[in-house]
């Protein structure tokens, strides 16, 4: 039985890019190899949901309770104590700050370990003991190209250890459906109003995302699409900010605060736009501008980070200089007056094809039983269980 170590950062009780990326590689990981064995080590959930039932080859070591001024200490030294107890054939953490421990792990064990890289957390390392670490880890799972390129220009590292296992979305979940008339008129709008979305974490350090871009270009887009609304998704610290700039641009009669919203209605925000915005130049890839495709749904995007991936160099969506507000208001304006040159803007079932086809479920699973067939087995000659074959997809 192959055993893996998993180490996320949590998965149940926050919901940000990393998080859902790593549910989806655990996952996909049970789908394709049942009969393996997984301990799950998640640095801030407190415990795991009662509700839901695991298999009994998942283990779960929560240490969230931890007061959390010892807890990074406490949870290294956890992640190290099991390592060398149970000796698993594979690390994988989708955190770069672990890795450290997975480096004294393979000096001291010669256990391998393999690190997903996603955004900024991998970009501009300077902390000698991340470099080393990097330099020595047996696999770099990046999200993107961009990403890729990034690691490749600003660290010693070796190209034939980096691959690409970009991010995947909920297709079952996310879907096209008509607009909710019970959310038109939560926000006072009606089926005339053009809608531009965005969903994202309102935090200082994120304001790269774009929206106060989005809230200059709405006076110009304003000129051309007079019933346009602004509806942006999203809690945290930046938010008292975003509501004076609304009001210093006088923009209260069209732009909308949602704050937070449960995942299981994103779904529904998601049909109720026109189209989904986010001008960002710092994220890893951006698995929202999926979610938005599989519904149906335009997108824009920045062109100068990972978004230029997930939209497919601007054959799944409208790519722009995310510090040029004309261009992104042009670009908007286009999109909601139905003039932007792309034919799948018009085409949202055709749309939802091509991102499933491309960043699936399916897609990721397969990429990454090659990734672990082809490279890791190879390499270390685990046999990985024939049963994986008949895990369910």
């Amino acid at each position: 039985m192959t055993k893996f170590h998993l180490w996320f950062p949590n998965i149940f009780e926050f919901k940000g890019g990393i998080q859902v990326y790593s549910a989806f590689l655990l996952e996909a990981l049970q789908h394709l190899y049942p009969q393996s064995s997984y301990d799950v080590f998640l640095k801030h959930d407190t415990r795991y949901p009662s509700d839901v039932t695991f298999p009994d080859n998942i283990r779960f070591h929560c240490s969230g309770k931890w007061n959390l001024r010892f807890r990074t200490y406490l949870f290294a030294f956890n992640l190290f104590y099991w390592g060398l107890i149970q000796q698993p054939d594979l690390i994988i953490t989708t955190h770069l700050n672990f890795i450290p421990v997975a480096h004294g792990l393979k000096q001291l064990a010669g256990i391998p370990y393999w690190i997903v890289a996603h955004g900024v957390e991998a970009w501009n390392i300077q902390r000698p003991e991340l470099k080393r670490a990097l330099r020595h880890a047996d696999r770099i799972l990046a999200v993107s190209n961009y990403t890729r390129d990034r690691l490749l220009q600003e660290q010693n590292l070796d190209s034939d250890r980096i691959s690409l296992l970009p991010n995947t979305f909920d297709g079952n979940r996310f879907k096209i459906i008509p607009k909710s008339p019970n959310l038109l008129q939560r926000h006072g709008l009606t089926p005339q109003h053009k809608i531009i979305l965005t969903v994202a974490r309102l935090d200082s350090s994120e304001r790269y995302k774009g929206y106060d871009k989005i809230l200059y270009a709405l006076a110009q887009i304003r000129n051309c699409v007079p019933n346009v609304h602004y509806l942006l998704v999203g809690s945290g610290c930046d938010r008292d900010r975003v509501q004076r700039l609304v009001n210093q641009l006088h923009l209260q009669n069209c732009v909308t605060l949602v704050g937070f919203v449960p995942d299981e209605m994103l779904v529904d925000y998601y049909n109720l736009c026109d189209v989904f915005a986010m001008p960002s130049k710092g994220e890893g890839f951006g698995i929202v501008y999926l979610e938005a495709l599989a519904c149906g749904k335009p997108v824009l995007g920045g062109d100068r980070d990972g978004a230029i991936d997930a939209l497919c160099h601007g054959e799944l969506g409208a790519l722009v200089n995310p510090d040029d507000v004309g261009q992104i208001a042009r670009a908007l304006t286009q999109i909601l007056q139905r003039a932007y040159p792309n034919p799948l803007f018009e085409r949202g079932e055709l749309l939802r094809e091509k991102v499933i086809d491309t960043y699936g479920f399916e897609k990721f699973k397969a990429t990454l039983d090659n990734l672990i067939q082809n490279r890791f087995c190879q390499q270390t000659y685990v046999k990985l269980s024939p049963a994986r074959k008949t895990g369910s997809g």
